[in-house]
């Protein structure tokens, strides 16, 4: 058997089932068969747009959320899709260290409770040093962003958009103006999760992300 290639990427498969529950949510609440027809549809639609360069067998396998009626067949649309996730790179502690060459003492993520299906960042925190890493695929490569990290009162995530644990993450951008000074300093911060595990599972949407780690790297690659 033909293992399937996979095409859908951790922050697509939380749209996607962000947009199963909102039909789902319709089919069980919604008394008046028109307006549950234009949530199907809009549903449809919404999906297959975050999906611009689908073929045809990708195409066919994600319209089948059109067909969905039943909670069991809203479970197992979401459980067919799960051999098509796209897996985040797999990385070893050497492989962190060249993105971080500055640390030392690299305190490093928790291996072994990483599934990379569910990642589109890998982000942890060391404690004793108030330091937060990123870790992002962009452009095709690894990159990393460090930087400190303050605890706040609950607030917006800028990356998943939830109201969440959050932290003041701050890091100094490698992005320089064609006449900047030598010495030309620039921090550029965020609130972000402090559980990046939380934050992966709700993230819908990278915009945010790649240009926080464009402008953190000192990249404006698209």
């Amino acid at each position: 058997m033909v293992k399937p290639l996979p095409f859908i990427k951790n922050h697509q498969y939380n749209f996607i089932n962000k947009q199963v529950d909102l039909l789902e949510r319709a089919c069980n609440s919604v008394t008046d068969p028109k307006v549950v027809e234009s949530v199907r549809y809009s549903v449809h639609f919404n999906i297959l747009e975050a999906f611009p360069d689908a073929d045809e067998l990708q195409k066919q396998l994600l319209e089948k959320v059109a067909m969905l009626r039943t909670e069991g067949e809203f479970r197992h649309y979401l459980r067919s899709l799960e051999p098509y996730l796209a897996e985040f790179p797999v990385v070893t502690g050497k492989q962190l260290a060249k993105l971080f060459p500055k640390n030392k003492k690299l305190k490093l993520p928790d291996f072994a409770a990483i599934d990379y299906r569910y990642v589109t960042y890998l982000g942890w925190v060391d404690i004793a040093t108030h330091k937060l890493f990123i870790v992002y695929r962009l452009n095709g490569r690894l990159v990393g962003v460090e930087g400190r990290y303050i605890p706040t009162n609950k607030s917006v995530c800028f990356l998943c958009n939830r109201h969440a644990e959050v932290a003041l993450f701050t890091t100094v951008t490698k992005s320089k103006p064609a006449n900047a000074s030598p010495d030309y300093y620039k921090a550029i911060g965020n609130y972000l999760c402090v559980d990046s595990e939380v934050c992966n599972k709700n993230m819908t949407d990278v915009t945010a992300l790649e240009k926080f780690v464009r402008e953190a790297v000192g990249t404006h690659e698209s």
